[in-house]
């Protein structure tokens, strides 16, 4: 963005020329270079490797893996990564006993709020906190990847009412999370279903959400700070809390539509007309549709089905409603619209649709702050000021 040229003290710079592109919000900026994620219209890559092709033959761990090391882990890396992870998912009682007493205490606290306040508490237990060497940063991430699964567990075994599950060691990462997620041990296709959606939120390249890392990072502060700063981006319902919402609108048109009462078409003609943000549509780079979108709706889909009619009629409303977004607005879905679905017929509480994008996003929103700290300037632009007219205190 571009700063006035005018010497202080003179007149106010002149206004945007109405006629230039919008860039608020950075928008079509290029503002800095990475190794680690390519996002363009036809492709999203990880470190060389494009996303369909790691939610079809990759696990969510080998990922992780191969966005904080850079490269594909062998198996013998593999198994000893997850045996790493699995070591460190339990979180000291001290920072547990908060987290269920915040519950306690403020029942309507929101669960990436808890979140954002487990991170904060675990950097007091972290002797590593206050030091940026890449090694220890490299610690500090597996840390926080394999913990985040459990703080996220606390929360909602403090609002079911029931004990935190133990540890199993034998679970991968996206089945333990479903595990803490719901206090029951996941069937295998619903713990590949959650792997398959970690891997597709992992990383996303300069997103709101890590470049609000990557910017506090710039100030060469600690990791657990920059993390704290994305779980407060993500937590907005134009980034993460798309998902929720998206599952929160579907729900509302079912039963606004229930027995006939208002056609689909009727409903979304009156949110067209009311000008109503329809959330997990739209994005802000792909325009010819998500990529992510149709792996998730498929895999999605392919539970429903196995559920039955009244999992399966979700994805029938979503089709519905995205058949009608296409035709009278040429909007494509983003994966948060397939997403909301998904979680929805997994039994998660629709709150924790948020929490869990941290929990895979937390491996890219790490190998941001790590690339950020190793070849650093302060984050720092300029603004185009549009204020005022220059004029006096007392005059």
């Amino acid at each position: 963005m571009s700063a006035s040229t005018e010497a202080a003290g003179s007149k106010s710079p002149s206004k945007p020329d109405a006629k230039a592109p919008d860039t608020r919000g950075l928008a079509g900026q290029t503002v800095g270079d990475t190794s680690i994620c390519a996002v363009t219209q036809t492709e999203l890559i990880y470190r060389g490797y494009e996303i369909a092709d790691l939610a079809e033959h990759a696990t969510f761990e080998e990922v992780a893996y191969l966005l904080l090391m850079g490269e594909k882990p062998t198996p013998a890396q593999a198994k000893s990564f997850h045996a790493e992870l699995a070591g460190m998912r339990d979180v000291p009682a001290e920072v547990a006993s908060m987290l269920a007493a915040i519950v306690k205490a403020s029942p309507t606290t929101h669960p990436m709020s808890l979140l954002r306040t487990g991170v904060s508490l675990l950097s007091h237990r972290d002797p590593e906190c206050e030091d940026n060497a890449p090694d220890a940063e490299l610690r500090k991430a597996k840390r926080l990847l394999a913990k985040i699964p459990t703080l996220i567990g606390i929360g909602q075994a403090a609002w079911d009412g029931r004990a935190v599950p133990a540890n199993d060691p034998g679970m991968t990462h996206a089945a333990y999370l479903l595990l803490m997620l719901t206090g029951k041990k996941p069937t295998e296709l619903a713990a590949r279903i959650m792997d398959v959606s970690l891997i597709l939120y992992a990383e996303h390249d300069f997103n709101a959400s890590t470049f609000a890392c990557r910017v506090i990072a710039s100030t060469e502060t600690d990791l657990h700070s920059a993390i704290c700063g994305g779980i407060g981006a993500l937590k907005g319902a134009l980034h993460g809390g798309a998902n929720e919402m998206a599952m929160e609108m579907l729900k509302e048109i079912d039963r606004d539509c229930a027995g006939g009462r208002m056609s689909v078409d009727a409903w979304m003609k009156q949110a067209f007309e009311t000008k109503r943000k329809l959330m997990g549509f739209g994005h802000r780079v792909y325009k010819n549709g998500d990529h992510r979108a149709g792996i998730l709706r498929r895999w999605g889909l392919k539970l429903a089905e196995q559920q039955g009619t009244a999992s399966k009629k979700w994805f029938d409303l979503g089709d519905e409603v995205q058949a009608i977004m296409l035709r009278d607005k040429a909007i494509h879905p983003n994966v948060d619209f397939p997403c909301g679905m998904t979680y929805f017929v997994m039994g998660i509480p629709v709150p924790q649709y948020t929490p869990i994008f941290v929990a895979a996003r937390i491996v890219g929103w790490s190998a941001h702050v790590m690339e950020q700290h190793a070849n650093n300037r302060i984050i720092r632009p300029l603004a185009s000021y549009v204020g005022a007219d220059r004029r006096k205190w007392n005059g």
